[in-house]
């Protein structure tokens, strides 16, 4: 069942609601996102990271390529790893 309220901007975070009310603002970063994931560097990031998840094993395992403070990738399970930064990846402590 697809989920209704895909491509739908309902989030309730701050930005969430400016980007609802200023769609302007929403084409602008849309524009700069479109930029910024299509370079090089970008591009390469994340085949380094799509790499590391097929050599680890975790698809469809529910764990997640976790990165360390020390730079390692650890598996680790994708809600613990999701949660550690908290909420628009602040942290909680």
């Amino acid at each position: 069942m697809r989920n209704k309220l895909a491509g739908k901007y309902t989030g309730n975070s701050e930005s969430s609601r400016y980007f609802a009310r200023n769609p302007e603002a929403r084409r602008k970063k849309n524009a700069y996102n479109k930029r910024y994931h299509a370079t090089e560097e970008r591009k390469n990031y994340r085949a380094e990271l799509n790499a590391a998840n097929r050599r680890m094993g975790s698809e469809g395992d529910g764990k997640d390529v976790s990165h360390t403070r020390g730079g390692r990738m650890v598996l680790e399970g994708a809600s613990t790893n999701r949660a550690r930064n908290g909420k628009g990846g602040r942290r909680l402590l």
